[in-house]
């Protein structure tokens, strides 16, 4: 790997074709990486609207952690940090991908290196080897970088004393907060915080307001609706507008309600603590796909005849994600063969007679329950919930598996042999799994082609020219099918 304008590379780039990128201010290429100018010691987005540097002043990073971790701060003007990471990476064995997604769900803040080494089944000096030489910066860096992006958004956007703050975003001491603050953005966490656009009431006596920055085209609004139309009593609320649920995060809970608008996600967020905060931001952004590469996955879709007019007709639609693994085997276990209104039925029955209640803290009526674990599902009564004994036993299996760690169920999780054990479990097939691959998984290729109404909808494509974004061609295609028939 040669050099491109200093020590860091970018895999597969051309300096000069990346100046003319930076020239020509293309926000297309937005994300796909940044670039330091050493006159300054700022780094940018290749659309900031500042005076475009000489060509020997440049150094180019794939990611705005790597760019720190060369000295560079980033750009009070066209904030970098904002814009998802979307950088372009040579990576064969999937690890590289596999251990940013891991890393962006705060994986390394529980866990550390070692423990996310572990989970990739790699060595700690392989890891980091293969991070340096794909993204320029290691593990920590990047954990580092999505804390202090997360800090920064609740310094800006809420009134969140800074202590709180801290420990919202994942960072185990105020020191280390104001080490990391400075060294990402020049400046410490009180001459970063501005008063709020939306005041917010006491942390400790309401909810904080949040605006989450979407990569356009952004059709929110529509995935809001799929999440609304599966809405299950108890934990999830929809008004046509907006989206409310309950989370469960390792230190309590929280209560999200989303709102699409303006090119952004509206979050109305209520944690049990400061602490959670952070995982529940982290569970949204998941949950709505918000890093989704939008653009390439349009283009990409858009060269088949039969989906250009899908991707034109409904542009920015985003795979609805989940909040946890477990939560969507079951809800695909539960809904095998039968409809989203009866499915619905019979998850509102298992989550009010297993699923803890958070009553008496909640300003949110209906909304007072989390989704019950698989502890909870054991403990409960199978038999009493409305399911056949072979979906009860399929049920019971899952959760017997989730529990002694058997199943692969988060976003960097091996794709493969994830769908290897979920086809383990006695009553799960390939529908089941590829539906836990789209929605669980994140695989942005999963196809669940025994679907009736997406079998239908596919006839006559060839499923293989949609390949990597088949995943994607499925929402098109159930969407069209679902608005047709309203």
């Amino acid at each position: 790997m040669q050099p491109i304008g200093g020590p860091i590379a970018i895999q597969g780039q051309d300096a000069e074709a990346l100046y003319r990128v930076v020239a020509s201010r293309d926000r297309r290429f937005d994300g796909r990486f940044v670039l330091g100018v050493t006159s300054t010691g700022i780094y940018c987005r290749p659309s900031c609207p500042a005076r475009t540097p000489k060509p020997e002043n440049v150094r180019y990073f794939a990611v705005p952690a790597a760019a720190v971790a060369a000295g560079f701060r980033a750009c009070r003007r066209c904030r970098p940090d904002r814009v998802p990471a979307r950088p372009h990476i040579l990576d064969e064995t999937g690890l590289v991908e596999r251990s940013l997604s891991l890393i962006g769900q705060g994986v390394v803040d529980e866990v550390g290196v070692a423990g996310l080494a572990e989970r990739l089944a790699v060595s700690e000096r392989h890891l980091h080897r293969l991070l340096i030489m794909s993204v320029g910066t290691g593990a920590l860096g990047l954990a580092q970088a999505r804390r202090a992006q997360a800090a920064r958004t609740l310094l800006e956007q809420t009134v969140l004393p800074v202590t709180d703050v801290a420990f919202a975003a994942g960072f185990g001491s105020l020191r280390q907060f104001n080490d990391v603050m400075r060294a990402e953005y020049g400046a410490s966490p009180s001459e970063l915080r501005r008063q709020p656009v939306t005041p917010d009431r006491p942390a400790d006596g309401g909810s904080l307001a949040l605006r989450l920055t979407v990569t356009t085209p952004w059709d929110g609004h529509r995935l809001l609706a799929f999440l609304g139309s599966r809405a299950v009593e108890g934990v999830e609320a929809y008004d046509g507008q907006r989206y409310t649920r309950t989370l469960a995060v390792p230190t309590g809970w929280a209560v999200v309600e989303l709102e699409a608008k303006d090119d952004a996600l509206h979050v109305q967020l209520r944690a049990s603590e400061p602490a959670a905060i952070g995982p529940a931001m982290v569970a949204v952004r998941r949950l709505c796909d918000l890093g989704a590469d939008i653009e390439a996955i349009e283009s990409g879709l858009s060269r088949m005849p039969a989906l250009r007019a899908l991707v034109r007709t409904r542009p920015g639609l985003r795979v609805p994600g989940a909040v946890g693994g477990w939560e969507i085997l079951v809800r695909a276990i539960v809904g095998q063969q039968v409809s989203v209104a009866a499915a619905r039925t019979v998850l509102g029955r298992i989550v009010e007679r297993a699923g803890p209640a958070i009553e008496g803290v909640l300003p949110h009526g209906p909304v007072a329950r989390i989704f019950p674990s698989p502890n909870d599902v054991l403990a409960g009564d199978l038999g009493a919930l409305g399911l056949t004994t072979r979906r009860a036993a399929t049920l019971r299996a899952a959760a017997e598996a989730a529990l002694s760690k058997e199943l692969l169920l988060e976003p960097g999780d091996d794709l493969q042999e994830a769908r290897k054990r979920l086809m383990a479990l006695p009553g799960v097939g390939p529908w089941t799994a590829e539906y836990v691959a789209l929605r669980a998984l994140a695989d942005p290729d999963a196809w669940p082609g025994t679907d009736l109404v997406l079998a239908r909808a596919a006839s006559g494509i060839d499923v293989d020219q949609l390949r990597p974004w088949r995943a994607y061609a499925a929402l098109h295609l159930w969407t069209r099918h679902s608005e047709e028939r309203a």
